[in-house]
């Protein structure tokens, strides 16, 4: 216990000072793609500092000349650590509100070009997936975690259907990924932080071309089908993730 309240209070520390310099430096050298940069080396320290290491399974899926939406199953709040750190390239993440919310560390989600979405109401919601369409026409990727909350007990839950709208309507595909073993780490509703081993499996993009708005339906369980399955392929039977010499195949 006193382990991790040393490591939430570094973290802490660490927090501040890099959104201080997410913050500042866009001031004298002006562009989201810095700030994304400087929010990728904040998740690398973070994991390293907790004793957290992430093998990358599928890596070559993701395609590096185009826009595309990431899609992630969502257990812990190390997600967004494991998945700053460990996507290649530049994207935007669709983020809850609170987090925008937080002096400092807000605005430099601002600076990153990160786009703040309200759940709980319906018009602003849209005005984020239409930020986000917008983000994509300008040829960038965008991330998100469709189930909108943390899982509770494990489960991967139902997705949230606007996300698939924005697919669909900007004919991207999306490329769903797996994240295996983060509430071990850090369970929901706890700041207990255990160092360990996390297995991100990011799966063949799926193309939304034969898709329309009354079929999206179809798309969420064709991507949320994949996320299970290769989530559950991934763990071995005691429920730990596999080793780092597992085979690279994905779904």
């Amino acid at each position: 216990m006193v382990r991790s309240a040393l490591l939430v209070m570094l973290a802490v520390v660490v927090t501040a000072f890099m959104s201080a310099c997410a913050y500042l430096f866009p001031l004298i050298s002006p562009g989201e793609n810095k700030a994304h940069k400087i929010a990728n080396l904040w998740a690398k320290m973070l994991l390293r500092l907790t004793g957290i290491r992430v093998d990358v399974i599928g890596r070559e899926n993701v395609l590096m000349n185009r826009p595309q939406i990431f899609m992630a199953n969502h257990q812990s709040d190390f997600d967004i650590l494991i998945v700053l750190a460990h996507i290649p390239g530049q994207f935007r993440w669709i983020a809850k509100k609170e987090l925008f919310k937080i002096p400092i560390f807000g605005r430099a989600m601002k600076n990153a070009g990160y786009i703040e979405i309200d759940r709980q109401n319906h018009e602003k919601a849209m005005k984020s997936m239409e930020e986000a369409a917008q983000k994509i026409r300008e040829g960038k990727s965008v991330v998100t975690f469709p189930e909108g909350t943390r899982s509770k007990d494990g489960t991967i839950k139902p997705f949230k259907q606007g996300l698939f709208h924005l697919a669909i309507q900007a004919g991207v595909p999306i490329v769903p990924i797996s994240i295996i073993g983060a509430d071990k780490i850090m369970p929901k509703r706890t700041l207990k932080v255990k160092p360990g081993q996390i297995t991100m499996i990011i799966g063949r993009p799926v193309d939304v071309s034969g898709y329309t708005i009354e079929t999206r339906g179809e798309l969420i369980e064709r991507v949320r089908g994949v996320i299970i399955r290769n989530f559950e392929n991934g763990r071995a039977p005691d429920g730990t993730p596999p080793s780092t010499d597992r085979g690279k195949e994905t779904q």
